[in-house]
């Protein structure tokens, strides 16, 4: 009889606080946790004027030890002086306090040095608040790396709240977009064997189904709609650390998202200054089109979208038809190993084509 030797690691935060003013609780949090009294808080020039100050104030109230790194883009570069700074002083805890790019910078910097980090999100524009990958800038676009989950979440809505509702919105339609991500890795499942977690795909659809129901309620200058948007963005991280891998919340949509990414930015709309389309936008739009591949309900996502604020069109994303299609086209050649709606070569020009005109993307 053959020996099982399966096994899996699964890492999950440990605490979750979401709520009004929970900024105040960061010093008991980092009692609770226990890994030591040096503690760096990476943040923006923004951030840490909207919540930076505050926690290094209270923390040094609490008599720990606090230093402070100020980081500016997502980049290799920017890791490594995290790294070396946080190596000097012997960090035991770094807090990630920002947006996507603090927070990418602070956890992928903290899996390098083996240490904790707690995330302290001041926006909500995607699901990276809570999920143990971090992606990078490069000279073609952006690349997803392996990281760590935090060991725990502190999302202050009051703080959340304040940063522009696009970011929110944007949040909402990347979480939204797990629809599409999970009919694809399904897909994969059937089709290629590919290993798939029930679990982490309830989870991934739980999180999108939250927005989806709510989307009336998820509206600029609420409180509760930063709310709504916190609590799905982390339960899609989790599914994300449930499954060991990005399936749950990265398909073909995704890889629409990246393209777009790979070819360059938005256009100049009519009257209006430049726009570049968001991540989650992106993949909000993708989303709308991908689940109409697969035979979903793609107008449910496209109207929630809607509802909430996010783009539907390419217009809306300040995107060119010309260049909607083409990231169609070649979307596949993101990740060619992950298998999707898209198949393994891909929608042809004319088929990319109707697929956006018959959604009303184009």
């Amino acid at each position: 009889m053959e020996r099982f030797v399966k096994s899996k690691t699964m890492v999950f935060p440990r605490e979750i606080i979401v709520g009004h003013n929970t900024t105040t609780q960061i010093a008991e949090l980092c009692d609770r946790i226990g890994r030591g009294k040096t503690v760096l808080i990476v943040d923006d020039k923004k951030t840490k004027k909207l919540s930076g100050d505050e926690i290094f104030k209270i923390l040094k109230k609490a008599d720990y030890d606090v230093k402070e790194k100020t980081v500016s883009a997502p980049t290799v570069g920017e890791v490594n002086r995290l790294i070396q700074f946080a190596h000097k002083q012997n960090i035991n805890l770094l807090l990630g306090v920002g947006g996507g790019t603090v927070i990418d910078v602070t956890k992928l910097a903290a899996f390098e040095l083996s240490k904790p980090f707690i995330s302290v999100p001041t926006s909500a524009a995607h699901d990276g608040i809570a999920s143990p990958r971090a992606s990078l800038k490069h000279s073609k676009g952006s690349v997803s790396k392996t990281a760590v989950s935090p060991l725990a979440i502190l999302a202050d809505t009051k703080i959340i709240n304040k940063a522009p509702y696009r970011m929110l919105a944007s949040g909402c339609a990347d979480v939204i977009s797990n629809i599409s991500a999970v009919m694809d890795w399904e897909l994969a499942y059937r089709l290629k064997g590919e290993e798939y977690s029930s679990h982490s795909a309830v989870l991934a659809k739980t999180a999108a189904q939250l927005l989806i129901e709510n989307a009336e309620d998820i509206r600029v200058n609420t409180e509760e709609s930063s709310w709504y948007g916190v609590k799905a963005m982390i339960v899609s991280g989790v599914a994300m650390s449930v499954a060991g891998n990005t399936r749950p919340a990265s398909g073909s949509e995704h890889m629409f998202s990246h393209m777009l990414d790979h070819l360059g930015p938005g256009i100049m709309l009519k009257g209006k200054k430049y726009k570049k389309p968001m991540h989650g936008e992106q993949c909000g739009v993708g989303a709308i089109m991908m689940v109409y591949l697969h035979g979903g309900d793609w107008e449910k996502v496209r109207d929630a979208l809607k509802k909430i604020g996010a783009p539907t069109t390419s217009t809306e994303l300040g995107v060119s038809k010309k260049k909607i299609v083409e990231a169609l086209v070649r979307a596949q050649e993101i990740r060619p190993e992950r298998y999707s709606i898209l198949g393994e070569t891909g929608l042809t020009n004319d088929a990319a084509k109707r697929l956006a005109k018959i959604t009303g993307v184009i």
